[in-house]
C-alpha cells in the first residue's frame, strides 16, 4: 500500500519551482500515531489537556515569589503571548498544508522552515526530552496524589512514596497501549471537565479557608534576601512560562482532518477559554489565601497538618481523586511524540496498525517507555527541579522562540511592519528568559541537593 501525507491540495509545477516537494511516503510514525481524522473540536480537547494539567497549582506559589502586581502582570502576559505565539505557528503549518506538504511533527517544521540540522539534532532531541521528562513528572505528581488519598484514609500507614508512584505507573501502563492521538479524544473531553473540577475545588478550599477564623496570616511580601527575591522572580516567571507550555503543537493540529484552515484556531479558543477560567482564578485565590506561605502545590497547603480540619476529609479526597485522573491524561498525551518515534523506528507502513507484526513491537516499546519512566519518579522525587530546568531550555524556545522564527521565515513580513518587530522583541525577550531561568534553575538545584536521596519519600 502507498499511503501519503494529507494535502488540501495537489502541489503544481509552479510550486515544485519555487522549492515546495510533493507529498512523500508518510511513515508508521505519522500514520499509525498522528491519525488525521479529529475535528477542531477534538484539537481543543487535546490542546486542554497538553496545556492545563496539576502544575497550575503552583501558580499561587510563583505569585509569592513575583507579589500581586508583577505576577498578574506575567500571568496575563504570559497568556496573550502563548496564545499569539500558537497562532502564527497555526499558520504556519495551515500555509505548509495548503502547499501540499502539510507538516505534522514540529521537527519536520524545523526542518522546512530553517534547516534539516535544526530539525534533526535541535528541535527533535529537546522536543523528545521535554516530552519524555513530562512523563516521568508526570507519574510522580500521580504516585503524589495517590500517596494523598491513601494518607486520608490510612493516616498511621507507613507506605512510601516511590510504592505509589509504581501504582501509578502501572495504570499509565494501560493507558500508554492506545492506538493513535486521536483515539484520546474522549479521554481528553473528560480531562478537560476535570481540570475544571479540581480548579473549582482548589478555589472553594482557597475561599473557604481564607475566610475561616483560623486562616493563616495573609502576609504578600516577597520574602528573603534580596538576591533570593530576585532569583526567586525569575523562578516565578519561569513556573509561569512553563504552566502555560505545550511543546507539541504541530502533532496536535496533526490531529486535525483536512482541510485544516482556521481549524486549529478554534480549537486554540476553546483551550483558552479554560485556561483564562482556571489559571487566573487558582493564582488569585490561592495566593489571597496563603500569600507568601504559597507551598509549591496548592495541595500542599490544603493537606499541612494545622489546615486538616480547615477542609473536610472527603473534599481533600475527591480534589485529590480529580488531580489525580487528569495528571493520567496528561500523560498519555505526552507520550504520544515518544510513541510517534518508536512507531517510525519499529512499525511497518505497508502493514495493518493491528497486524501481529505492528501490535508487538508497539507493545514492547511502549511499555518499556512507561516502565523506565516509572522508575525515574521513583527513584527521583524532586524531578520537579529538574524539569524546572528542562522547562527553561526547552518549553521557552519551543513555545516562545521558535514559532517566531518559523513565521518570520515563512512569511518574510516588512522589516519595517509590526509583526516582524513584535515576533523579534518576543524572541529576543524569551531568549533571556532561558539562560536567566536555567541559571536560576540550576541554583535552586544546588540549594535544595542536600535533600536530595535516591526513593526519598517525599
Amino acid at each position: 500500500m502507498s499511503t501519503v501525507l494529507p494535502a488540501s491540495m495537489d502541489v503544481s509545477s509552479t510550486d515544485k519551482e519555487n522549492g515546495i516537494n510533493p507529498p512523500k511516503k508518510i511513515d508508521a510514525g505519522a500514520l499509525f500515531v498522528l491519525k488525521s481524522k479529529g475535528s477542531w473540536l477534538h484539537c481543543g480537547y487535546h490542546l486542554t489537556t497538553s496545556i492545563v494539567g496539576p502544575v497550575l497549582l503552583s501558580l499561587p506559589f510563583a505569585m509569592a515569589l513575583l507579589g500581586w502586581v508583577p505576577g498578574v502582570i506575567c500571568l496575563t502576559l504570559a497568556s496573550m503571548v502563548t496564545f499569539y505565539s500558537y497562532s502564527l505557528l497555526s499558520m504556519v503549518l495551515e500555509h505548509y498544508a495548503q502547499l501540499g506538504q502539510r507538516q505534522l511533527r514540529f521537527r519536520d517544521v524545523a526542518r522546512d522552515t530553517i534547516g534539516p540540522r535544526w530539525g534533526r539534532y535541535f528541535v527533535g532531541p529537546l522536543q523528545f526530552g521535554i516530552c519524555y521528562g513530562a512523563v516521568i513528572l508526570c507519574t510522580l505528581l500521580a504516585g503524589q496524589s495517590l500517596k494523598f488519598i491513601y494518607l486520608l484514609s490510612s493516616p498511621k500507614e507507613t507506605m512510601q512514596l516511590y510504592q505509589f508512584v509504581i501504582i501509578a505507573g502501572a495504570l499509565m501502563l494501560v493507558l500508554a497501549q492506545m492506538p493513535s492521538f486521536h483515539s484520546l479524544r474522549h479521554i481528553n473531553l473528560v480531562s478537560l471537565i476535570l481540570c475544571l473540577a479540581y480548579s473549582a475545588c482548589a478555589v472553594a478550599g482557597s475561599i473557604y479557608i481564607g475566610n475561616s477564623k483560623d486562616a493563616p496570616i495573609q502576609d504578600y511580601s516577597v520574602i528573603g534576601s534580596r538576591e533570593n527575591r530576585v532569583f526567586g522572580a525569575f523562578n516565578g516567571i519561569s513556573i509561569i512560562a512553563t504552566t502555560y507550555a505545550s511543546g507539541i503543537i504541530p502533532e496536535i493540529q496533526a490531529t486535525i482532518a483536512p482541510p485544516v484552515k482556521g481549524k486549529m484556531f478554534k480549537g486554540l479558543c476553546v483551550c483558552y477559554t479554560i485556561i483564562v477560567t482556571t489559571y487566573f482564578s487558582v493564582a488569585i485565590s490561592g495566593y489571597w489565601a496563603f500569600g507568601n506561605q504559597s507551598q509549591g502545590t496548592l495541595l500542599a497547603n490544603f493537606m499541612a497538618d494545622d489546615k486538616k480540619d480547615l477542609l473536610p476529609t472527603w473534599f481533600l479526597l475527591m480534589t485529590n481523586v480529580f488531580t489525580l485522573l487528569q495528571v493520567s491524561a496528561v500523560t498519555v498525551v505526552y507520550l504520544q511524540p515518544t510513541n510517534e518515534v518508536f512507531e517510525k523506528k519499529f512499525a511497518d507502513p505497508e502493514m495493518s496498525q493491528f497486524s501481529v507484526r505492528n501490535v508487538v513491537p508497539r507493545l514492547v516499546s511502549r511499555s518499556l517507555s512507561v516502565v523506565i519512566a516509572t522508575l525515574l519518579a521513583a527513584m527521583l522525587p524532586f524531578f520537579g527541579d529538574i524539569m524546572a530546568l528542562l522547562g527553561a531550555f526547552g518549553c521557552i524556545p519551543l513555545d516562545f522562540i521558535l514559532p517566531m522564527i518559523f513565521y518570520n521565515v515563512t512569511f518574510k513580513p516588512s522589516k519595517r511592519g509590526l509583526i516582524y518587530w513584535v515576533n523579534t522583541l518576543i524572541a529576543m525577550v524569551s531568549s533571556v528568559l532561558t539562560v536567566v531561568g536555567a541559571v536560576a534553575s540550576v541554583r535552586q538545584i544546588v540549594l535544595d541537593a542536600k535533600t536530595y536521596r535516591l526513593f526519598a519519600n517525599m
